[in-house]
């Protein structure tokens, strides 16, 4: 099997244990294959983590799962030096923490204080903790994937905008249609019977094999080939520079937008576009590819104005506002 053959293999996957949230799957593989770290936002009970630990369960993967809270500290996520005492001697080991895994679910990161925030996001940026002067590696294939809830804000610490910068993208889940809502209700009813037989010694039914590690690295190789034209390279910078310079793009978006995207938007545009082209079968990035991924990789890269927050405008709706301004070269 080719390497889109496995990952849209285990996009179906997915798809059986995600009810309704196709888009999300989506954005789950573009964040696995563009190398790029995910901040997953929605409401309680939308499946966020169970999403995130679909798409873990079926890549061959090592997977950890931190729960942010507000007393926890750095240490507990990088790990640390442990002093250690045996026949031989006594010496400080270093006992890593969960970062080192490959898919790390960050649950609720703004729950827990600004320090340790920090520490997981120096690890995201540059693939590597450094403990009492010594610099460990992260595997080669590391992901994060952070939750947040966008309604209780009591007791949290919300990110700072420059460090939101360091998500590839920022997804949202929304409520799925009440169609999808019934086959939830049926998946969960089926999962729970099926423990329940394993509980009573019946044998369960044989899952398919882990997606390996390579293909993912496979895959990478390949979308690094997708083409980009020129004109596509312009039209994402265009579309960067027009959250700058707003000047010539209409008067809402001067009103609307105080600070613009950094040039990591760019190249967020760049990868999430091209992986988006591979995943539909395509060796070249298209308009759409593009916009498609616009929202996911601009709405936590802009700082709002005053006067937007006042008339209740959202970043997609400025983002819907950009894509309509900015034109094809």
């Amino acid at each position: 099997m080719t390497p889109r053959d496995e990952i849209d293999g285990l996009r179906q996957r997915m798809g059986e244990a995600i009810i309704g949230q196709k888009s999300v799957i989506e954005r789950l593989l573009i964040g696995l294959l563009a190398n790029g770290n995910l901040l997953v936002e929605g409401l309680p009970g939308l499946a966020k983590t169970r999403a995130i630990k679909a798409l873990a369960r079926n890549l061959d993967c090592d997977f950890s799962r931190i729960q942010f809270t507000p007393d926890l500290l750095p240490s507990d996520v990088t790990g640390t030096e442990v002093y250690h005492q045996s026949a031989d001697g006594a010496a400080f080991r270093f006992e890593p923490g969960p970062i080192f895994a490959n898919i790390v679910l960050a649950d609720e990161i703004n729950r827990a204080p600004a320090k340790v925030q920090a520490a997981l996001l120096e690890a995201m940026e540059e693939r590597q903790v450094t403990v009492a002067g010594t610099t460990h590696k992260l595997p080669p294939l590391f992901m994060v994937m952070a939750t947040q809830n966008p309604v209780e804000q009591e007791g949290t610490y919300p990110l700072p905008e420059a460090q939101m910068d360091r998500f590839l993208m920022h997804v949202l889940i929304d409520y799925p249609p009440v169609e999808d809502e019934v086959e939830v209700i049926r998946l969960v009813r089926g999962e729970e019977i099926a423990a329940q037989a394993a509980r009573a010694g019946k044998a369960a039914p044989e899952r398919p094999p882990a997606v390996p590690q390579d293909v993912v690295f496979a895959a990478r190789a390949e979308i690094g080939r997708i083409h980009v034209s020129p004109a596509m390279e312009r039209y994402m910078a265009d579309l960067v520079n027009a959250t700058r310079h707003r000047d010539g793009y209409g008067d809402d978006l001067k009103r609307w937008i105080e600070v613009g995207a950094s040039p990591r938007a760019s190249l967020a545009l760049d990868k999430c576009g091209r992986t988006h082209a591979w995943l539909n079968g395509r060796d070249y990035v298209d308009p759409e590819d593009v916009r498609a991924i616009t929202p996911d990789v601009l709405r936590h890269r802009l700082t709002l104005s005053y006067e937007a927050q006042g008339e209740g405008v959202s970043a997609d709706r400025v983002v819907e506002e950009l894509i309509a301004q900015v034109a094809l070269p």
